[in-house]
């Protein structure tokens, strides 16, 4: 995406049936603004979308992917400070998530915060090795903690499937175990200082549960309108946030456990994310930031706006003209206009 954009920015067609079966075949027939809609601003409030027309884009033969690991022993403070400028600002061809996560310290009964930079560079390993020394030289990294790999077998890293797992399953996906989970999201636009980030990693460690996956923007995402499509998370983004929970135990009382640690965190997030709107990413839906019981455009303006920003006075206003009478509705649609 830093170096493309999101699949929405590469959407060229579509095709959507409306509430009275009339199906649109292309964008020329739905018209520009449902075809802006639907593309990043929650479709299913505007119809069933049939399908969406691509633009492929080039990417090389051979892509290099890294996994590195470092605890707050090892010194991962100082990568992470270092992480946050330099991976919304460096070279496009290269993305680098950041997981927290919680391992085992080294004493027995102790917990402590495991920082993992996840990698993928769309060239050979010289260049991004040339990259990174330039760049994030505190990381270290050595061509033995790179993999040269065709793209599609990226999709597979990215999973944590094993380096080697052959592509075809995909084609035949294995049903996961019973697993429960919740997401949630934000945006950071200015830098976290050293004591903010201590108290972070302590509070990780105190809620036990909750993991963090920082994806960095920047490059082509900073460049595009942030009225171009729905999704307007745009320029003076450095990076989003995913708080991740999962737990496999089943019942209402282990749900509620886990979910008011989730909100614990997130409430204790407030300090160091955007704000007025706090700004959320529509793919990790948050019933927690807003629902609608009555479709109304008050309720809808509240997780509305965290979701679209500006847009979402767009989103009602298409909403209200093809679907006046909110046929298309969920716990998070788009509201008509009343």
């Amino acid at each position: 995406m830093r170096k493309y954009g999101l699949s929405v920015d590469n959407v060229v067609g579509s095709g959507i049936v409306d509430s009275n079966g009339n199906i649109f075949t292309d964008r020329v027939s739905m018209g520009e603004d449902r075809f802006w809609a639907i593309r990043g601003g929650g479709a299913a409030s505007y119809g069933v979308v049939l399908g969406y027309k691509i633009q492929l884009v080039p990417v090389p033969e051979k892509v290099t992917v890294f996994k590195v690991g470092k605890t707050v022993g090892e010194g991962a403070v100082d990568l992470i400070m270092k992480w946050q400028s330099f991976a919304h600002s460096t070279d496009r061809n290269l993305f680098v998530r950041l997981t927290l996560t919680l391992v085992n310290g080294t004493k027995p009964g102790e917990n402590t915060v495991l920082a993992t930079f996840i990698g993928m560079y769309l060239g050979r390993s010289d260049k991004l090795l040339t990259v990174m020394n330039r760049d994030f030289p505190e990381l270290k990294l050595k061509k033995t903690d790179c993999t040269e790999m065709r793209w599609i077998d990226s999709v597979l890293f990215w999973d944590d499937y094993p380096v080697g797992t052959p592509t075809s399953v995909l084609l035949n996906p294995l049903v996961a175990k019973k697993l429960f989970m919740k997401r949630k999201s934000d945006y950071v636009k200015r830098l976290i200082s050293r004591t903010d980030l201590g108290l972070i990693l302590k509070k990780l460690v105190e809620v036990e549960k909750v993991k963090m996956n920082w994806n960095p923007y920047g490059g082509r995402m900073g460049e595009i309108p942030s009225s171009r499509t729905p999704f307007p998370h745009r320029a003076g983004n450095l990076f989003n946030i995913e708080y991740i929970i999962d737990w496999s135990e089943a019942g209402d009382n282990v749900e509620k456990k886990y979910l008011a640690l989730a909100n614990e965190f997130y409430r204790f997030m407030t300090p160091y994310v955007s704000s007025n709107p706090r700004e959320a990413f529509l793919n990790y839906r948050d019933l927690d930031i807003g629902s609608s019981v009555k479709s109304t455009y008050q309720e809808g303006k509240i997780y509305g706006a965290k979701y679209f920003k500006e847009n979402f006075e767009r989103l009602v206003d298409i909403k209200t003209t093809i679907d006046a009478e909110n046929f298309w509705k969920n716990e998070q649609s788009i509201p008509v206009r009343r």
